[in-house]
């Protein structure tokens, strides 16, 4: 069989087993490409060119809206990639594209893949200082840019190509120029399936952002077990809130929904709307439906009762997903939604796949391919009940980067003793089943129990004025450590003593005395320009001086109706 047809009976494997788990992870094998293989040449255009069915479908906030077609996106790619070719991107060079949710984004990606050259996706909110690194350590050949953000590369040196979109820019060749030359042949493969595709630089919760290079395979096969936890078939319309120039983009508005012949649905706002959200669900038929944990937080605070719409698969993904949220979203929808797991290292690690039982506060099984095991981070033995998540590279698994870029010793330490470490740490049952417990950064000890943040925070949740919180180890002179939340208020609710009573004895009220929250902080959490919070940054301030750093925190002991029992 060719690269194409072993690719697609895989993918038809996993379709015909959908919804038997079982079998799936007992007959299911990544194909075995070998030679030449490129996704957009080998994969995408074998069923896409001269395809009427919609592959993007790009909403606006005003209503206005656009269609495009697989064969659209052909030809569409066709034309820029030979624009490209005559502007000196070539095999091989590294290329950042930092473009919001437009149709050129998805044109530039398709034309350097067919290219050979190497995509970097980059987030149009990073600043001038994080692109000069980014360049020098990858670099960067060319770049394409929205006009609106070409100003940040006027302090950014080098002799790179500098291309504009949606807007003309002095200096810069015009993206648009590129629909204008003559449809061109299709292309040939001319990348070997080990070749580099992809460079990610990770979100940086708590170090400098590692850059992830993935190959022509990694990414593109590896995404089958994204497929299939995301239960995506032909024809499905799927929306993922996600912004783009970030792994989970690629996931599920690119790779996943294009391997299962689906349309790939945006909706582009500028402010986060719930209820707006929910009519775009409703009026434009959208099937499947992936969102950060925040994002189904704030839809539960609207109104649900209209219910589904069209939608069959609930996704969350990003960060680990509270039981609460499921729970009122099942009460309100009838549907479940199923969370899931993977790093932009890889592809889908685990989830909670389509027709499954699901366990509260489980984020699913391994997913087919992917031979997960939890190994003490201590002795390194594998097998244990809980411990690190990782991935057992003895079998070849396809979906694993090759490793960081540059950095021989991380990417050694990252795959020492025969296993991919997440640095995640996790609980598994006798089922298979695993509980996220935190990173490996983020659990300590407090009075000699083990605390999970996770588990504390899905409380706090709970609470109606909690928006968000983020729990980290404060200095206490009798326990060397006790739990402190840091906590961002729903609207309609004060920062005051009733509020922060009413949240530390709702806290006493559900956990167990060891994990007790004994002191809270209302606080806008330092996150990540990926939307992750950095809990680094609030260790960091507990070690320091509070009152100096001019926060204002509220302790348990503080309230007599606290006081009892310890």
């Amino acid at each position: 069989m060719t690269n194409t047809e072993t690719y697609r009976a895989a993918r038809d494997q996993l379709f015909a087993l959908r919804d038997d788990y079982a079998a799936a992870s007992a007959d299911f094998e990544w194909p075995r490409l070998t030679g030449t293989f490129n996704w957009a040449i080998d994969w995408f255009e074998r069923y896409a060119r001269g395809n009427d069915a919609p592959a993007l479908w790009i909403v606006e906030e005003d209503g206005s809206e656009d269609v495009y077609s697989f064969g659209d996106m052909v030809e569409r790619s066709d034309r820029i990639a030979a624009w490209l070719a005559a502007n000196g991107v070539a095999k091989g060079d590294p290329v950042i594209v930092m473009l919001g949710n437009q149709v050129e984004l998805w044109d530039a990606m398709l034309a350097i893949f067919k290219l050979g050259a190497v995509i970097m996706p980059t987030t149009t909110a990073l600043p001038s200082s994080d692109l000069v690194d980014r360049m020098e350590r990858t670099g960067t050949k060319h770049v394409i840019v929205a006009s609106a953000e070409a100003a940040k590369f006027d302090e950014v040196p080098g002799e790179y190509t500098r291309i504009s979109v949606s807007g003309a820019v002095d200096g810069w060749l015009h993206f648009a120029d590129g629909y204008d030359v003559d449809q061109p042949e299709p292309f040939t493969s001319v990348t070997s399936v080990d070749d580099p595709l992809l460079l990610y630089f990770t979100s940086g919760t708590t170090s400098r952002p590692k850059l992830v290079e993935h190959t022509q395979i990694s990414y593109p096969v590896g995404h089958l077990s994204t497929m299939y936890w995301l239960g995506l078939e032909p024809g499905d319309v799927h929306l993922n809130i996600s912004s783009a120039g970030w792994a989970k983009h690629a996931w599920s508005c690119f790779f996943a929904p294009w391997i299962a012949e689906a349309c790939v649905f945006v909706y582009n706002y500028t402010r986060f709307d719930a209820a707006a959200l929910l009519a775009q669900l409703r009026t434009s038929s959208v099937t499947t439906f992936c969102a950060p944990p925040t994002v189904w937080r704030m839809l539960i605070q609207a109104d649900l009762a209209d219910g589904p719409g069209s939608l069959r698969e609930l996704i969350s993904a990003g960060e680990p997903l509270n039981p609460e949220v499921i729970t009122q979203v099942e009460r309100a929808w009838g549907r479940t939604i199923r969370d899931g797991f993977g790093q932009t290292e890889t592809s889908a690690q685990v989830g909670n796949s389509p027709g499954q039982p699901i366990k509260p506060g489980s984020m699913g099984r391994a997913l087919p391919g992917v031979p997960v095991v939890i190994a003490d981070p201590v002795t390194g033995e594998v097998g244990v009940r809980e411990g690190e998540i990782c991935i057992d590279l003895s079998s070849n698994p396809v979906n694993v980067m090759t490793g960081y870029l540059g950095d021989a010793e991380r990417t050694n330490e990252v795959m020492a003793n025969g296993l991919y470490h997440t640095g995640d740490v996790a609980e598994i049952d006798d089922e298979g089943y695993i509980t996220f417990v935190g990173r490996t950064d983020d659990v300590f000890k407090a009075s000699d129990y083990k605390i999970s943040p996770f588990e504390l925070e899905s409380v706090l949740i709970e609470h109606p004025a909690v928006a968000e919180a983020a729990v980290v180890p404060a200095p206490d002179e009798i326990r060397l450590a006790v739990p402190k939340a840091y906590i961002a208020l729903a609207e309609g609710h004060e920062p005051n003593d009733d509020t922060a009573l009413s949240i530390l004895r709702h806290a006493r009220e559900n956990l167990a005395p060891f994990q007790r929250v004994r002191r809270i902080e209302f606080y806008e959490l330092p996150k990540t320009v990926s939307g992750k919070i950095r809990r680094i940054e609030l260790r960091q301030r507990e070690e320091g001086d509070i009152a100096a750093a001019g926060g204002r925190e509220w302790r348990d002991d503080q309230f007599p109706e606290l006081k009892s029992n310890g």
